[in-house]
């Protein structure tokens, strides 16, 4: 998602440093899988999407409503979680009761599915190409939100990678206005362009704002556990569903799927395929995006999103036989290369870290120079 986001006070972040040993093991583990989630639906949902529009698709609250449709596979971790913890104690309850934690959640899920209505709506008049660059964007402000929320400490390292991925949005601009999508005006093109700007920036704020929600969590007494944050992706999903969901009724979505399934350019039966399996993925993308978060911390999200941008590129020629121009072929190896630099910072950092620390204890294990046995000779 190790820059660690601190308050002022420079304490470290609410998730507890993992434990030697297993534990160790199995927070990395924890940090892999979510990484891979969200690589996954980064990359996928919005190719899927795109396929969705391009091949006949017409709904953008259909859209937005499948980017968390998926949430009810939330329930069978949440499910498992729970029978676990009554097993050890019958009155164990549901660990998101808290009213104001539940709340942020909510709120968090109206805001994110405001997010992904603007998202969907660009979507529909740009390539992928095009809406991967603005979305690239909200790494900056990702890293804007998170000073000003969350007190995100930043290094030389993460600004570079901060800036290598930048660099690389701006190469990729220099061809945006060339891949316009038959069929689609100038206006709707540029109103593509900025809905999906503020999506970006939309969606920066929210990721340093579930930072912040774990640290209340944590502030009021409670351990905030993987556990908690399933269940809190599960809350904000679910409102995020219901937001959309008064989206479709109101433009009668729901009873238009049948009609656009007949007429869908790959079949009705690849139509429905695709909607199902944007649901999954996407929940994938949400599920993983709050996961690094809990696991390491705002900042690496939006780097990882900034990582996988050129990848969307790549499969966006691949499967859609969008152009591959030479800006693209830049762009990516300068995303590659700010996630190597990120990761490099990350891995000296916590080597000067180790180092430190087994100075303090050999300092602390060795006897004073000034309190000596009698008799030494010094």
């Amino acid at each position: 998602m190790d820059v660690e986001a601190a308050p002022k006070n420079t304490t470290p972040p609410t998730p507890p440093p993992a434990p030697r040993g297993s534990g160790k093991g199995m927070h990395w583990l924890l940090v892999a899988i979510n990484c891979g989630m969200l690589a996954l639906g980064n990359t996928a949902g919005p190719l899927l999407t795109r396929l969705y529009y391009s091949k006949g698709g017409h709904r953008q609250w259909l859209s937005a409503w499948l980017e968390t449709a998926g949430w009810p596979l939330l329930l069978i971790p949440v499910a498992a979680s729970y029978i676990a913890r009554r097993a050890r104690d019958p009155s164990a309850p549901l660990l998101l009761t808290r009213p104001r934690i539940l709340l942020a959640a909510a709120g968090l899920g109206l805001a994110t599915g405001a997010d992904n209505f603007l998202y969907a709506y660009g979507l529909s008049f740009l390539p992928v190409s095009t809406s991967a660059i603005l979305s690239s964007t909200q790494l900056a402000f990702t890293v804007f939100f998170a000073f000003l929320i969350v007190r995100q400490r930043l290094t030389a390292f993460s600004v570079n990678a901060v800036a290598l991925a930048t660099i690389g949005s701006l190469v990729l601009a220099l061809h945006a206005s060339s891949d316009r999508p038959a069929g689609v005006s100038s206006g709707q093109y540029w109103l593509g362009f900025f809905l999906c700007l503020g999506a970006a920036a939309l969606y920066g704020l929210v990721l340093p704002l579930v930072e912040l929600t774990y640290k209340r969590a944590a502030g009021g007494g409670r351990v905030v556990t993987y556990a908690l944050v399933v269940e809190m992706q599960l809350v904000m999903a679910l409102f995020a569903t219901a937001f959309c969901t008064v989206g479709m009724v109101v433009n009668n979505d729901f009873q238009a799927i049948a009609t656009e399934a007949r007429a869908f350019e790959l079949g009705e039966a690849r139509y429905y395929t695709v909607l199902v399996w944007s649901a999954i993925l996407w929940q994938f993308f949400f599920l993983g995006n709050v996961g690094v978060i809990f696991c390491v911390h705002t900042l690496f999200t939006g780097i990882l999103m900034a990582a996988c941008i050129p990848v969307t590129e790549v499969l966006g020629v691949l499967f859609l036989h969008e152009k591959f121009s030479t800006e693209k072929g830049v762009a990516l190896v300068l995303s590659l290369w700010g996630l190597a630099s990120y990761s490099y910072g990350e891995y000296t950092e916590a080597h000067a870290d180790k180092k430190k620390v087994a100075l303090s204890e050999a300092q602390a294990s060795s006897p004073d120079p000034g309190h000596l046995p009698v008799g030494h000779i010094r």
